[in-house]
């Protein structure tokens, strides 16, 4: 692969760009610290998704901040290949990702979505997610995972054909869709036109009365334009870290994977 620096601006605008979803304050942390800055093994972890986004093929990283922002980037500032983008008001994933408008207006590619307190994501499943895109020329790619243990989880809802039909989280499910063990990891590519443009088209026509990144999908789909569901994840990493308690098993599970490799 080229450097960066070898690389024309039209090809460097084409490379995956990765958003990182960091503005959320984690109440349920039980403290004030933001909660992709709670460490694993001595490391924030957002740090490890930033890793992750790299090592998948994201040329550039986009981190949004919000509660304490100015922490956040503090933390952050060794990382000189890292980007900010603020959301003042935590309005939702949809509005966070509008924040990121200014940094996608040049971008002409793949973007990826992560959230910031997922830090078991594995570079090849990210890759794969990117290359799906690119094979389908899908205006989205969701990454999705299988568990009976749904609970609190944004549920993948198919049509009889077997293709994505929407996203459904759990606070809007109707019975038969909280039975759905397929789940939305959070994880997704874009291409970024498309993004763009699906995002002017949210509405807050939800129970939490926010921007769900979610409806993109649909919003896409009702536009004529390809999304897939794609069950390329397995279920550990999809963690979300929101307790204490959930990051300590993620914390053993990282401290396995380095016992195993050693």
């Amino acid at each position: 692969m080229p450097l960066t620096g070898d690389r024309s601006p039209a090809e460097r605008m084409s490379q995956p760009v990765a958003l990182i979803l960091a503005a959320g304050k984690g109440t349920r942390m039980q403290s004030d610290l933001p909660k992709v800055l709670h460490e694993i093994a001595g490391r924030p972890m957002v740090e490890y998704v930033l890793d992750t986004a790299r090592a998948a093929g994201a040329e550039r990283l986009v981190v949004i901040v919000g509660h304490q922002a100015d922490l956040v980037r503090s933390r952050l500032s060794h990382r000189t290949d890292v980007e900010f983008a603020l959301q003042t008001e935590q309005l939702g994933t949809g509005h966070a990702v509008q924040m990121c408008a200014d940094q996608l207006a040049s971008h002409d590619g793949p973007v990826l979505v992560l959230a910031g307190d997922t830090p078991l994501l594995k570079p090849a499943s990210l890759a794969g997610l990117l290359a799906e895109q690119q094979e389908h020329s899908a205006a989205c790619v969701i990454g999705t995972a299988v568990t009976k243990k749904n609970e609190g989880l944004g549920r993948v809802v198919r049509n009889e054909a077997g293709d994505f039909e929407r996203i459904v989280e759990q606070k809007d499910c109707s019975p038969a869709e909280a039975a759905i063990e397929e789940i939305n990891t959070g994880c997704y590519v874009f291409d970024s036109r498309q993004l763009l443009a699906a995002l002017k088209h949210l509405r807050p026509n939800n129970q939490q009365g926010e921007l769900y990144l979610t409806d993109c999908p649909a919003v896409m789909l009702a536009a004529g334009e390809t999304v897939v569901a794609s069950c390329r994840l397995d279920i550990q990493e999809a963690i979300g870290i929101n307790t204490p308690a959930q990051l300590a098993e993620v914390a053993e599970i990282l401290a396995e994977h380095n016992r195993s490799e050693s």
